[in-house]
This record gives structure tokens, C-alpha cells and sequence, in this order.
């Protein structure tokens, strides 16, 4: 990563947890093994990182859907994030606050903070309870690969499919 050579360590860290996509995934473990950080320190980053984009996606992401309309291509990006949050969040639809925690928690690819956002907002869940679920989400996720990063993959492995078996039960109901 080029621009990780020009930042310091933490704003290296902070900044690729705030990007969609790597968020805390990428940012915890760039923290641990690419600079050497102690894995409480990139967790730490790496969460207030995660956590900065969140308020302004759920307070803009309605007017910025309603303003695309007016062109093609903004409104087929919309549509296309639209409808992939519903397919990947269909549990919120039931759990609403749990389900957009279960969701954001869960460290896999296309779960993270930004998708919440989208989900919670796909789903109508209200600003407070969408940014409480959310960043406890964040917290959880980014423990979770703390601890891959620090102890081994194999603990991972193991809190997540706790974690995935929680979500389908509760999705159940």
C-alpha cells in the first residue's frame, strides 16, 4: 500500500479503517503486522476509524438516494447498494437494532460499518438505535480479529461461528 509509507502508523491505520470495503478487516491486522503496533492500540484506532463515516452515511445516504434520481448513472449505484443491502440483510427486515449488531459484527466481507449503514437505512431503523447497533457491532468485529491477530485465526474461527449460529437462531424467530 503506497500511501501507507507517507502517513504516520496510526493515521495509516485510522484512515484504511475509515475506507469501505477493508475498514477494521484490514486496518487491525496493517496495524499489528505491517507496523508492529500492540494489537490494543490498533483496535483502538482502527474502531474510532471505523466509527467516523457512520453518523454522516445514516444522516445523508436518504438525500443522496432521493438527489440521485435525477441521473442514470447515480441512480443505478443506488439501486445496485439498494438492493444489495436488502439481499444481505434480510434479518435486520425482523431484528431491526440486533439485526443491523448481528450484522456489522460479524467480520465477513461486505458486513462492515459502511453496508450497516446501508442496511439500517434500507430498513428504516431510526438514527440513535442504527449508530448504537452499528458501533457495538464495530467494537465486536473489531475484537474478533484483534484476537485473530493476536492469539490465531483458529479463536476466530470459533467466536464466529458462535456468532453465526446466534444470527440464525435469532433470525428464526
Amino acid at each position: 500500500m503506497a500511501f501507507t509509507k507517507s502517513l504516520p502508523p496510526e493515521a495509516a491505520v485510522f484512515w484504511t479503517a475509515a475506507m469501505p470495503i477493508l475498514e477494521l478487516r484490514g486496518a487491525i491486522p496493517l496495524g499489528v503486522f505491517y507496523y508492529g503496533m500492540p494489537v490494543w492500540k490498533a483496535l483502538l484506532i482502527a474502531i474510532a476509524g471505523n466509527l467516523l463515516p457512520v453518523p454522516f452515511l445514516l444522516i445523508l445516504l436518504r438525500p443522496l438516494n432521493v438527489l440521485s434520481r435525477r441521473w442514470w448513472l447515480t441512480r443505478r449505484f443506488f439501486n445496485w447498494l439498494y438492493d444489495r443491502a436488502r439481499r444481505k440483510g434480510i434479518s435486520v427486515q425482523r431484528l431491526k437494532a440486533l439485526g443491523v449488531f448481528l450484522f456489522v459484527a460479524i467480520p465477513m466481507p461486505g458486513t462492515g460499518a459502511w453496508m450497516g449503514s446501508v442496511v439500517a437505512e434500507v430498513f428504516d431503523v431510526p438514527f440513535a438505535t442504527a449508530l448504537l447497533s452499528i458501533t457495538l457491532g464495530v467494537i465486536t468485529a473489531g475484537i474478533l480479529i484483534a484476537l485473530a491477530s493476536y492469539v490465531g485465526w483458529w479463536a476466530v474461527a470459533l467466536l464466529f461461528g458462535i456468532l453465526l449460529i446466534l444470527s440464525y437462531l435469532l433470525s428464526r424467530r
